[in-house]
């Protein structure tokens, strides 16, 4: 592991999350390890993967009664946030 500050740590984990789309689920992984380890909150980035298999690939599955349901495509998990 590259030992970083914490600020060049968040700076990275900012970098990372711009452009999610086509990223590895080992490299996510990574990245909250990263997170973790310098406690640095992920916050609204945390709802961009899946909390299982770290994949990206989450589709909407319904929205109801202000909570967002979210299936992933990937290992078929559910994750459901509250709507503010």
């Amino acid at each position: 592991m590259i030992k970083l500050n914490k600020n060049e740590a968040k700076e990275r984990i900012e970098d990372f999350f711009k452009d999610i789309k086509d990223k590895s689920p080992e490299a996510v992984r990574k990245m909250k390890k990263i997170a973790m380890h310098y406690n640095i909150k992920l916050g609204e980035k945390r709802k961009k993967f899946c909390k299982k298999c770290y994949s990206v690939n989450l589709k909407v599955k319904s929205v109801k009664n202000k909570v967002k349901t979210v299936k992933c495509s990937n290992c078929g998990s559910l994750m459901r946030w509250k709507i503010k």
